[in-house]
Formats: structure tokens, C-alpha cells, sequence
């Protein structure tokens, strides 16, 4: 039996659990160590059949002068297809952490042209939660997929765009890192990277978006960026390093508003370039 998604960019644990059994279910675990918290050792246990989407090691440019950048699509399609990726996959991405990066993997896969996806709300957390099943984590070693990108949405902004965007201001930038670190009031987690922000950015901690794991209510999230719009300006998203801001991009869809973008580089990159 295959599932289909409602147009939402997140599921419920109590949803997952109603259609574990579907065949086109791809169930990835997206987590990542907190940039303020690196210890972090992660869970010894995953989500029945869930597959590791290694956002880091796998699907970034590792050659890249800053983390977490984008892959080109035929990269992203190789490394995709590995993991069983179908066509007619449904994804749910899950965060050990809750609610952090998992949101980075929904926006890769809607940049290459993938919809079928949506982010478990409440994450690992609350799937442990209900009691639901859980087995020790294991590699990925099935069939391979016919996952092919088309990268045809612009949902990610590189520096020469984020360039325009400044000098133009026709649209709204928002930055999800804390207000301390957006103001430069505590330095940066990133050896060597200076304090500060975009020009003309405002600041939204991405932690305003969410309530215990969760994203807020479509009313309060609708009533928080409502405060931040100008005349149906565009968002565009930055954090420190293209995590965190995915999280307001989710935040966003949820909240009806579907003119928006990620600054891939974020502060790493702005605040590396412009010294």
C-alpha cells in the first residue's frame, strides 16, 4: 500500500505511525550536532527503517569554502538514488534534537525539485515519546533508487544574489540565530568568524517558531511573520550556516506564505566575505 501527503511541510508521530507499513515511505534521520552544542553523541536507536541522510559528510559540498553548501543536482541525484530515493517516494526527515535540522533537509529536497517530503513534528523526541518502535541504528544497504533532481526551484540564494537582495531591499531578510549573536552581543560558535549581521536584516530567533519540539499553531506563526512583512516583500532566510534559517522556512509554509528563500552561505559566508 502507498501514502500521500497533504500539502503541509510536516507530519505527526501519530501519523507516521498510521502508515509505517507503506511502500513508499522513506523515513530519513537528518540530525546534526548543534553548532553551540558539538558533543552531541546521538541516539543509539532510529525510527523503524529510517535511513541516515548525512547532511554534513554526504549531501554538501565538502569542497566548499563554507559548511553545509549545496550540491549541484547531478551530485545530489547520485548520493539520493544511494539511499533508495525513489520518484514516487514519500520522505518524512526526522531530528534526533527535535526540531533543528531536519527542516535543512526538507528545503534541499523541494531545491531539487522534490515535493513528496514533509518534516516529523516533534521529531525523535516525540515519537520516544508515544512508545513508538524504535531498533538499533543500521546502514543502508537496499535498492538503489531512480531519484533524478531537476533543481528548477530557486529556494536557495548564493552571495552574488544575496548581493542584489541587499542593495535592491526589495525584500525582508531574516536572521534565525539568537538575539545575542545577531547583535554581537556573544561571539560566534565558528572559530574566527566575526560578530555582526546582514545589512538591513531582522532578527527572529528560530526558537520563537517552535513550542517544545513543535512548530506553533498556523495563527501564531501567521501573527510572528506578519510583524516582519513589508508590502509583500519576499523573505529571505539566514542563520549562521543554512540550518537554522530552514527552520523559519518551514515555519513560513506553515504560516501560508510561499514567497521565500535560504541564504545558503548564511553569516559564515557574509561575515567571512565582508570583513
Amino acid at each position: 500500500m502507498q501514502v500521500h501527503l497533504e500539502k503541509k511541510p510536516i507530519v505527526s508521530v501519530d501519523w507516521l505511525q498510521e502508515h509505517l507499513s507503506a511502500t513508499n515511505l522513506v523515513i530519513l534521520n537528518g540530525t546534526i550536532p548543534k553548532v553551540v552544542n558539538p558533543e552531541y553523541q546521538g541516539e543509539t536507536h532510529q525510527i523503524l527503517n529510517a535511513r541516515f541522510f548525512d547532511i554534513k559528510k554526504v549531501f554538501s559540498d565538502t569542497t566548499a569554502q563554507f559548511p553545509n553548501m549545496m550540491l549541484d543536482a547531478a551530485t545530489f541525484t547520485e548520493k539520493a538514488q544511494k539511499l533508495g530515493i525513489n520518484q514516487d517516494s514519500v520522505i518524512v526527515v526526522y531530528d534526533e534534537l527535535g526540531i533543528y535540522a531536519s527542516p535543512r533537509v526538507w528545503c534541499m529536497l523541494k531545491a531539487m525539485g522534490f515535493h513528496n517530503i514533509a518534516v516529523l513534528d516533534g521529531g525523535f523526541p516525540a515519537w520516544k515519546a508515544k512508545n513508538y518502535p524504535t531498533e538499533f541504528k543500521k546502514t543502508y544497504t537496499g535498492n538503489r533508487g531512480d531519484f533524478q533532481a531537476t533543481a528548477t526551484l530557486p529556494l536557495f540564494k548564493n552571495h552574488a544574489t544575496m548581493l542584489q537582495v541587499v542593495e535592491n531591499g526589495k525584500s525582508v531578510i531574516v536572521d534565525a540565530r539568537s538575539a545575542a549573536r545577531f547583535s554581537g552581543q556573544v561571539p560566534e560558535p565558528r572559530k574566527g568568524l566575526r560578530s555582526g549581521h546582514i545589512p538591513t536584516s531582522k532578527n527572529l530567533p528560530y526558537t520563537e517558531v517552535l513550542q517544545n519540539h513543535h512548530f506553533k499553531s498556523k495563527i501564531d506563526l501567521q501573527n510572528i511573520f506578519s510583524s516582519f512583512l513589508q508590502d509583500n516583500s519576499p523573505f529571505v532566510f539566514s542563520c549562521g550556516s543554512g540550518i537554522t534559517a530552514c527552520i523559519l522556512a518551514v515555519a513560513a509554509e506553515l504560516a501560508d506564505y510561499t514567497d521565500y528563500a535560504v541564504y545558503d552561505g548564511s553569516w559564515t559566508e557574509w561575515g567571512t566575505l565582508h570583513n
